[in-house]
């Protein structure tokens, strides 16, 4: 199943709208980033402020307040209280180590359990020796919660390492993420909004760009080269369009003068195919009338005592062929003028029955669906348009044993109906296309003008004459004309 593929109007709309919501989802993650960024900064911030406390009151302690000496395998108990004091007012976890990385005292005691190791890892000691500051930081999750930590040296009075100090503390970002939520509900509400004025914007932005377009399509697809076309006028429209436009309104210049050459080329090749029809036609009677002209006056002898009889034989085969000349010029000029219209009020019924008189074919059936069908016609033209049908019918059965010709009338609320039906030969399926063409016949005699001059006068009264045919089976010929 293919496709159909969105109109511009359609892309345009969608574009636009693609577009907010795309600018919508980059500024709420760069926003989450944003808070997430800062929040790290802020905790990190917050946790050196915390250690630089805690050292100061560490060291103010290390230099007034301890009694036992300054030296590694006294951490234990120059912390032993002081330890819990520091962390109960900075609020956070206190783990002192020796050199070694083994825990010498740690806050978290009694019912607390601390989730800091007992002994450091030896890349512990290595970063915490080589850093620049003597200093790392590091972040774990335990039981969903994020841990940040620090290690930094304890020194003695003359800046000489006599332990390890530990900080941690759980980030509380509650309010960071209270906040982000909050900026984020806001932030939805007002795309919200925007997403709503951009539909009802993109809607008319894009029926204003395609309407130029849009009328330009509308005339193109009207564009006929059998009839005059209009030109596009735009007075609001982008400079490509009005490209557009020029183009269109060049090329209607063009067709117009196209069609122009062609009606004349077609009138004038229609008027030498008729001229070559016309004249081929008379001399058809003429050859036979000039034969017997040459042999009466070769033969004629006025002592013969049958001369009356021969003048009187020649004088028929002359004025037959005029006859037949009369009727040839008749049946051009009748087919050449728009039958004139007379329109009467009349029994179709009746007219149609009183036209078969001529016929005294037995195999003829006249069977209308009503004794009287009245409306406004001219009479003169439905016996012309019954009397070509029945006599082509006739033609057509020249060839069958059992011939049979039903001619129909009936009625609808608008419309007379009028059938002639054969059994003959049928039509070609190959002559379909061309049976209403002029001089087109597949007799071996006429014009082939009969069909040709209905046709014209069933569409002069604005009714249509149709036909179906299979072969060797018959012909019926249905012509509608519109009740008046």
């Amino acid at each position: 199943m293919k496709i159909k593929p969105l109109s511009l109007r359609i892309r345009i709309f969608l574009s636009m709208i693609l577009l907010v919501l795309l600018a919508s989802v980059l500024i709420a993650a760069i926003t989450i980033y944003q808070y997430k960024e800062q929040t790290n900064e802020y905790n990190k911030g917050r946790l050196s402020r915390k250690e630089s406390s805690v050292k100061a009151a560490i060291n103010y302690w290390l230099n007034s307040g301890t009694t036992f000496p300054l030296e590694e395998k006294y951490l234990h108990s120059i912390f032993k209280d002081k330890i819990h004091e520091i962390s109960d007012i900075e609020n956070l976890e206190i783990n002192i180590y020796d050199l070694k990385g083994v825990m010498a005292i740690s806050s978290q005691g009694g019912f607390v359990k601390s989730e800091a190791p007992k002994i450091l890892p030896k890349e512990f000691l290595k970063k915490l020796s080589t850093s620049i500051n003597h200093r790392f930081t590091e972040t774990k999750v335990i039981n969903k919660n994020n841990f940040q930590s620090s290690y930094s040296y304890i020194t003695d009075g003359k800046y000489k390492p006599i332990g390890i100090l530990n900080l941690r503390y759980v980030q509380d970002n509650t309010a960071q993420e209270r906040d982000l939520e909050e900026f984020l509900y806001r932030l939805f509400m007002v795309y919200a909004l925007m997403f709503v004025l951009a539909i009802i914007l993109a809607y008319f932005l894009s029926s204003y760009i395609t309407r130029s377009i849009k009328a330009v399509t509308d005339k193109m697809s009207r564009t006929r080269l059998n009839k005059r076309n209009e030109k596009i006028l735009l007075t609001n429209a982008s400079s490509e369009i009005f490209t557009l436009v020029n183009a269109y309104n060049e090329m209607v210049d063009e067709l117009e003068e196209s069609a122009v050459k062609l009606a004349r080329s077609e009138r004038e090749q229609a008027w030498r195919e008729m001229a070559k029809q016309v004249a081929h036609e008379i001399k058809n009677p003429l050859t036979p009338m000039r034969l017997t002209v040459q042999s009466f006056q070769q033969k004629f002898d006025a002592t013969d005592p049958d001369i009356y009889d021969k003048i009187n034989e020649y004088s028929k085969t002359l004025i037959q062929q005029i006859d037949t000349m009369s009727s040839i010029a008749s049946a051009f000029s009748n087919f050449a003028k728009m039958p004139t219209q007379k329109c009467e009020e009349l029994n179709v019924v009746e007219v149609i029955k009183h036209s078969l008189d001529i016929f005294a074919e037995d195999y003829i059936h006249y069977q209308p669906e009503k004794e009287v069908i009245i409306t406004k016609l001219d009479k003169v033209q439905l016996i012309r348009i019954v009397t070509n049908l029945v006599k082509n019918a006739s033609q057509a059965l020249a060839e069958q044993k059992e011939k049979k010709i039903i001619i129909t009338v009936k009625e609808s609320k608008q419309h007379i109906i009028i059938e002639v039906a054969d059994n003959g030969k049928g039509i070609l399926e190959e002559d379909k296309d061309k049976i209403f063409e002029p001089k087109f016949t597949t007799k071996s005699s006429g014009m082939g003008l009969g069909l040709p001059m209905v046709k014209n006068i069933v569409e002069a009264y604005g009714g249509t004459i149709t036909f179906t045919s299979k072969l060797n089976k018959g012909t019926i010929f249905k012509v509608v004309l519109p009740k008046r």
